[in-house]
């Protein structure tokens, strides 16, 4: 782990390390106490038993990925003898089931955005943060990470900076650097956020966050998720789909928020985002640069578009050009 410090985000590291944690308990109840006793029945036998508690065809293909890097490492260090990273099988999956379906749908976003603009809500930050987060497909960490000073209301943009020093690193570090622009109505919505509802305060480093927390300074992660997870609650602009009385129901505290059915977490926000992007004839390469996500990872993990939808919204309106008889 600390020698993938320097090119491995903090969130990562520690992805990695409940990985390969799993890995050393098991061994541990296996009795092998030194990397010389490592051989592909070893490893056949843990993959199994990883199958075996049932995990997701996914979840064991990324922890035997890790495991394999830890042995590329073992061998590189000429801790172990070489070859014996290629006995490390990874399980192939089917294309399609490393990604997941669920997303904020276009409908549901757009009905919830309408609702705040028009409603005594507007401006509130459930608005601010439903409206950037819709409207730019970024991150939870990208959203923390911004300051006051990132957001140009003039200019109509966001600048997303990497400030690891200060509590705030970017994904994709200097590479997630960027400025997105906003439209208009987007930026009201902040404007309304700041100068209403944003508090006046800094963070533990003396930074201005664009969002701030109830109890003042930068909002944990959590604190964003459950945000998000209030935000997108359907009872919000309707009627609740699940049965629920809205006044007497415990989903729309905070702490409960994350259970209701129909609420939806940044990464759902995100992946609605991307594929509502592609569905309006944003370029892919566009929505690659604004979300920071390879065109690749975009059409695999994020752009959710049925078959049906994809011909609809985004080879119909070139069927015209088909056309043969005048």
């Amino acid at each position: 782990m600390n020698s993938r410090q320097t090119e491995l985000t903090e969130s990562s590291l520690q992805t990695y390390s409940y990985r390969l944690k799993l890995w050393t308990e098991w061994c541990e109840e296996q009795e092998i106490e030194t990397v010389g006793e490592l051989n592909g029945w070893v490893f056949e036998q843990y993959q199994s038993h990883r199958s075996g508690v049932g995990v997701s065809p996914s979840t064991l293909h990324n922890e035997m990925e890790t495991l394999k890097d830890h042995i590329a490492y073992l061998e590189r260090i000429e801790a172990v003898g070489d070859g014996l990273t290629e006995k490390v099988n990874v399980p192939d999956i089917p294309e399609g089931s490393r990604s997941r379906d669920t997303k904020l749908a276009t409908d549901d976003a757009l009905a919830l955005i309408r609702h705040y603009r028009e409603s005594d809500r507007s401006g509130s930050r459930h608005h601010a943060l439903l409206e950037l987060a819709w409207h730019t497909g970024v991150r939870l960490g990208s959203i923390r990470a911004l300051d006051l000073r990132d957001y140009d209301s003039e200019n109509e943009h966001v600048e997303f900076v990497h400030r690891p020093e200060t509590g705030t690193p970017l994904k994709n570090k200097l590479d997630g650097e960027r400025m997105v622009s906003l439209r208009r109505t987007v930026c009201r919505a902040l404007d309304e956020y700041i100068r209403t509802y944003r508090h006046d305060t800094h963070d533990d480093y003396g930074r201005q966050p664009l969002f701030t927390s109830s109890h003042g300074g930068r909002p944990a992660k959590n604190t964003l998720r459950g945000w998000s997870y209030q935000a997108t609650q359907p009872c919000v602009y309707g009627e609740c789909p699940h049965g629920h009385d809205p006044a007497h129901c415990d989903y729309r505290n905070y702490t409960e928020a994350s259970k209701c059915p129909s609420s939806r977490a940044p990464h759902h926000i995100r992946t609605g985002s991307i594929t509502w992007h592609r569905d309006r004839g944003v370029p892919k390469e566009v929505t690659s640069e604004r979300a920071n996500a390879s065109e690749g990872i975009v059409d695999e993990f994020y752009d959710k578009t049925s078959k049906h939808e994809r011909m609809e919204h985004r080879r119909r309106p070139h069927i015209k050009k088909l056309e043969i008889e005048e």
